[in-house]
């Protein structure tokens, strides 16, 4: 099975990534023949406020409730999603405070057992 740029672009980083690289050239058409296709229109905003990408991701999601951003203690969260399987994430007190103020943060998963297998989950909220 092949796949193309674009596939390859979303499945790296979302459609976040294939905005910010779609301007790069390339793509399924010959330029000289037709007009590119317009860049996808982002999807509507999580309840939350935030964003995740997740690494080498295969079906798994993110969401972290408006009112964990204030939390003094470290949060946990599944990232199950879509996945046959789940890993946790934790951020700590801090790390829910630089996310508020709008600042990325990344964490590492837990290893899922069987192949030790790991995401890295960044996290990005609109203040």
């Amino acid at each position: 099975m092949t796949i193309t740029r674009k596939r390859f672009l979303e499945a790296l980083g979302g459609s976040s990534t294939w905005l910010l690289l779609s301007a790069c050239g390339g793509g399924d058409y010959d330029s000289s023949t037709a007009a590119p296709a317009p860049a996808p229109a982002p999807g509507p905003a999580p309840a939350s406020g935030c964003s995740e990408s997740i690494s080498a991701n295969h079906g798994h999601a993110l969401t972290i409730p408006p009112a964990d951003l204030d939390s003094p203690t470290p949060k946990s969260y599944s990232i199950m999603g879509t996945a046959a399987h789940s890993h946790q994430v934790t951020f700590s007190a801090a790390q829910l405070q630089q996310m508020k103020a709008g600042t990325a943060v990344t964490v590492t998963s837990t290893d899922f057992p069987g192949d030790g297998h790991t995401h890295n989950v960044t996290v990005t909220c609109v203040p």
